[in-house]
């Protein structure tokens, strides 16, 4: 089964078997709406590459993985998108789940799909209790504090920032989550392959500023200059356009030289370089020169 199909697979089962029952109907509706149609599920993706290039010998455990990391980003993205923090009307090319279903229904989906990651691993406890343990272990630590998504959230909130803390945990936390899970799904041990995640979330972040920066919130699918209008710290007013782009070509080439040796380590890197050029915004004519 390709990657995309399997992911999409795990996805929509979880979500299934988190309404069913005499669920509320708004709030089903508006989980659903928060994670379908999805957007490139690159965190996934990576894990269950990383996963398939040590073996994947537990590939129903596997796909629970890439779901519940799944669903903890689409939460990040909700809770984002609230007036409190971005205020963002759009998101994937829609509305935002507060703008479509309401700011109270909002939290609640964010909230019901950080339980629901877990759950989804729970319920992968038949297919490795020793594994689980370490994956519901890895994707607390890269969601939470001191080290998750939270505390790149809250980095936002202090009167100055670390600016590597800050882009460590806002976004390569869980692409360190995704190379990690990925390598514990398949029975290999996460601490080899932090660097590669380290080094693909600081490669998505450079490429997310420059997106920020040089597009539209038509082809953005969200609003762009979110981070001139916030004041956050950024590759290109840190670095300039161009001097962004050669930084994000240098950290994609010691991504790809940071994979761990594995099994599959040639195939890896192919599809590392693959999602690369997917992440990487084309550079404009007038800053060829």
């Amino acid at each position: 089964m390709p990657v995309t199909q399997r992911i999409e697979s795990a996805v929509i089962a979880a979500l299934q078997a988190s309404q069913s029952g005499a669920a509320p109907e708004k709030l089903a509706n508006s989980l659903s709406y928060a994670c379908l149609p999805g957007g490139a599920r690159i965190r996934p993706t990576i894990l269950l590459s990383v996963a398939m290039a040590c073996g994947d010998d537990a590939p129903p455990l596997t796909d629970a993985a890439a779901a519940a990391l799944e669903f903890i980003h689409c939460a990040s993205l909700v809770h984002d998108d609230l007036p409190c923090f971005d205020d963002a009307d759009l998101r994937r090319g829609k509305s935002s789940v507060h703008k479509a279903f309401s700011e109270p229904l909002a939290v609640l989906t964010g909230d019901s799909l950080i339980i629901l990651a877990f759950e989804t691993l729970a319920r992968a406890m038949p297919y490795g209790a020793d594994r689980v343990a370490q994956l519901v272990l890895a994707l607390a630590n890269r969601s939470g504090m001191p080290n998750g998504i939270c505390a790149g959230q809250g980095w936002e909130s202090e009167p100055e920032i670390d600016l590597g803390a800050y882009h460590r945990s806002k976004t390569g936390a869980l692409f360190i989550a995704a190379t990690q899970m990925g390598a514990i799904s398949a029975g290999h041990e996460p601490e080899p392959w932090y660097d590669l995640g380290a080094l693909i979330g600081e490669a998505f972040q450079v490429a997310d500023d420059l997106r920020d920066a040089l597009l539209d919130a038509d082809t953005l699918g969200k609003p762009a200059g979110q981070d001139d209008l916030h004041g956050r710290p950024n590759a290109v007013a840190q670095l300039g356009v161009k001097g962004a782009f050669t930084h994000l070509s240098d950290i994609l080439g010691g991504a790809i030289a940071s994979i761990p040796s594995c099994p599959g380590e040639a195939a890896l890197a192919k599809i590392v370089s693959l999602q690369a050029e997917r992440i990487m915004p084309a550079m404009p004519a007038k800053y060829k020169a």
